[in-house]
């Protein structure tokens, strides 16, 4: 039977690389796993894997660096646009106070019965860290964040849409979404188990222009959902296929996982991932050497020294 195990990751169209790592590693204290690229495209452009200790598929956040490229994106409605961290409950005292240090504005907020802290990405994307109880996911400690503040993974994704019927009805169809919530003008649902990072938060926005849906700088590009095997993602495609949703991509080899998309009804690009049998991200590295290298996909590999040079050096 088809079914999704919460979130597989999420990417990002960013400002410049090294402004990324130093969010994602030296603010954040999230794990580099991976320095590779676009697979999409002629233009070298970064891609940049961070997550929790384990790497785990629901824990791993991607992002493109595209100021050098000089691609810029729109925030608007219409499209994915909040990135959703989950925490452990008790440590939103420690962020609040981490961030600071580190001169991100931070606002403290509680939204759907939870509280949660709400920042930017240095190119202007919505974050906002989580408290929650009972996740299981390792937060990484090589950062110096402690373990019992570190990051558990993703929580979910928040999609900003003009009416919220037809996102509703999507997830609930084709991604098997339930725990439906209504606070204000946030509509939640639930995909897969809690601790997988498979909330989706809609949010009603009606002031905001529709925001871009191509790559360019302070965007969120997709969110990819766990299928976990290619049968699964098969059966999960020819249903959103036969229900009418036809902007719909074929298999996608990413090399660490294989990938469709599809554009959802209320504007969000949705990726179904099937992380790749033969190690995922530790098919190219050891799980100790993780971020270590510079890896590139056969297909780039000829061209190395090439993209090494077009590319902006980076400090982990």
């Amino acid at each position: 039977m088809a079914h999704l195990d919460g979130s597989h990751h999420v990417t990002l169209s960013v400002g410049s690389a090294q402004e990324d790592v130093d969010f994602h590693v030296g603010t954040l204290g999230l794990r580099f796993i991976k320095r590779t690229v676009l697979f999409d495209g002629s233009t070298p452009i970064y891609h940049l894997y961070y997550s929790n200790a384990g790497g785990d598929p629901s824990a791993v956040v991607t992002t493109f660096p595209f100021r050098q490229a000089g691609l810029m994106g729109r925030r608007g409605t219409n499209q994915a646009r909040e990135v959703l961290l989950a925490v452990p409950s008790g440590s939103l005292d420690y962020w609040s106070a981490r961030l600071a240090e580190r001169h991100v504005d931070v606002t403290d907020a509680e939204v759907l019965g939870r509280r949660r802290l709400l920042l930017r990405h240095p190119c202007g994307i919505e974050y906002a860290l989580v408290g929650v109880d009972g996740d299981s996911r390792a937060g990484w400690t090589g950062g110096g964040v402690p373990s019992e503040h570190a990051i558990h993974g993703v929580h979910g994704i928040g999609v900003h849409v003009a009416n919220p019927e037809n996102m509703v009805e999507f997830t609930s169809a084709h991604m098997f979404a339930k725990d439906l919530i209504e606070e204000g003008d946030r509509v939640a649902l639930q995909v897969g188990a809690a601790d997988r990072g498979g909330a989706v938060e809609l949010v009603v926005n009606r002031t905001d222009d529709p925001g871009t849906w191509r790559y360019g700088e302070g965007t969120v590009h997709h969110f990819a959902w766990n299928a976990e095997t290619l049968q699964n993602q098969d059966e999960l495609k020819f249903a959103i296929e036969g229900a009418g949703y036809t902007d719909i991509s074929e298999l996608k080899d990413r090399k660490y996982f294989k990938s469709v998309y599809v554009r959802s009804p209320g504007g969000a690009l949705f990726e179904l991932a099937v992380t790749h049998p033969e190690g995922g991200w530790t098919c190219d590295e050891s799980p100790k050497e993780l971020g270590s290298a510079f890896q590139l996909p056969e297909q780039f590999e000829s061209r190395r020294t090439e993209l090494l040079d077009q590319l902006e050096p980076i400090d982990i």
